[in-house]
């Protein structure tokens, strides 16, 4: 299974914000991940110098977000639904996403539901609950459907 260093995550997204700021040809998770990075221009600068990215301790920053985390949530997310693993997890994406007519907005709400299934998953020493995740975007993508 791959499982990068958290230096190894910054140093890809900074490397796929480099390759596309130079129109530099990419790998297809690396197109992936551009157009995520393409949607957070806020996180440009961070991008920008990989030194002060791998220095940076965000934990000891609270009131930052992460944005190797947050663009790393959007590719398990887009990465998910083009496998559909867990089962059914397209369909809720999708559904949500057709629902707030934003696919961004909607990777933002899954994002909420896929930490907390983590979260959940942590506190309970057990393996995370892929169907309690799909129910909560279910749950999202439909509870003001009228």
């Amino acid at each position: 299974m791959f499982n990068p260093t958290q230096a190894d995550v910054r140093r890809f997204f900074c490397a796929v914000h480099a390759k596309a700021q130079a129109s530099q040809p990419m790998e297809a998770i690396e197109t992936l991940a551009s157009l995520w990075i393409a949607e957070h221009p806020e996180y440009h600068a961070e991008l920008s110098d990989l030194d002060a990215a791998l220095a940076r301790n965000y934990d000891a920053e609270p009131e930052r977000t992460n944005p190797f985390l947050h663009l790393s949530m959007h590719l398990s997310i887009s990465e998910q639904c083009s496998i559909d693993q867990p089962r059914g997890i397209r369909q809720a994406v999708e559904l949500l996403a057709a629902r707030r007519g934003d696919l961004h907005a909607a990777h933002h709400e899954v994002m909420e539901c896929l930490g907390q299934m983590l979260a959940d998953a942590q506190a309970s020493g057990r393996p995370p609950d892929g169907d309690a995740y799909i129910a909560a975007v279910q749950r999202r993508a439909t509870r003001d459907a009228g």
